[in-house]
């Protein structure tokens, strides 16, 4: 909040609580200085955030006279909920304009970053799982799976599922339309595409070499495959 919406803020808490009326000018003129500081990161306003509504809230329920930080923690709270909520930093929904050339990656990394300080800001509301619920279309799903193999009757597939968790994973990636981090290299590990990442180790005594498979892919797996994925979608559209 800049200075004038902190001084109406205040106005409209001494308002709902006389209590914290002032007399003094001086002292007034530090309480609003005190106020800027703690509530300069804290918007009036954001998608589902209302400073005043907030205080209003904490007049209504609490006896102690408000203090900024009764305000300032729970926008903190709401951000960290909105940014748990949202799904755009691995996982986003509208992709963010960017060159499909660009190899490296580093405008897709910085849009994504862009729309995550967005949303922390509360500049933009959380994409919510809703959203990824719509799915993509049934065409570039049912591509998808097939290319991984569907060969069997969907309940039988369900059954086996448990007992093949790396390929049930791949087909839940292709059913909601997220990029599979099997569909490329692993640059790490230099697992081929389509087999799962693992944690080489050497024997320092015996130099001997093993190879144990990962639940997760390697994180730089999970880049490739989120800039390959959004990078295509960019060029067919």
């Amino acid at each position: 909040m800049n200075p004038r919406e902190v001084a109406a803020l205040i106005a409209y808490v001494v308002r709902l609580d006389p209590r914290l009326a002032l007399d003094d000018q001086a002292a007034a003129g530090e309480r609003l200085t005190q106020w800027c500081d703690l509530l300069s990161d804290v918007p009036a306003q954001a998608p589902g955030w209302d400073a005043a509504r907030v205080a209003r809230d904490y007049i209504a329920r609490t006896p102690y006279r408000i203090q900024p930080s009764d305000i300032s923690r729970p926008w903190h709270a709401h951000k960290a909920d909105a940014l748990s909520r949202h799904v755009g930093t691995f996982e986003p929904t509208a992709h963010p304009e960017i060159n499909p050339d660009d190899e490296t990656g580093d405008a897709y990394v910085a849009a994504l970053r862009a729309e995550r300080q967005a949303v922390a800001a509360g500049h933009r509301p959380p994409v919510t799982h809703r959203a990824i619920m719509s799915g993509p279309p049934a065409v570039e799903v049912e591509r998808r799976l097939a290319a991984l193999g569907t060969y069997m009757p969907r309940s039988v597939k369900a059954t086996l599922d448990a007992y093949r968790p790396v390929r049930a994973e791949r087909e839940r990636l292709a059913a909601v339309g997220q990029p599979d981090p099997l569909s490329v290299p692993c640059g790490w590990c230099k697992a081929e595409a389509g087999a799962p990442c693992r944690d080489v180790r050497t024997n320092p005594k015996t130099s001997a070499v093993t190879a144990r498979r990962r639940a997760k892919p390697h994180p730089s797996r999970l880049d490739d495959a989120h800039v390959r994925f959004y990078a295509a979608q960019e060029t067919a559209a």
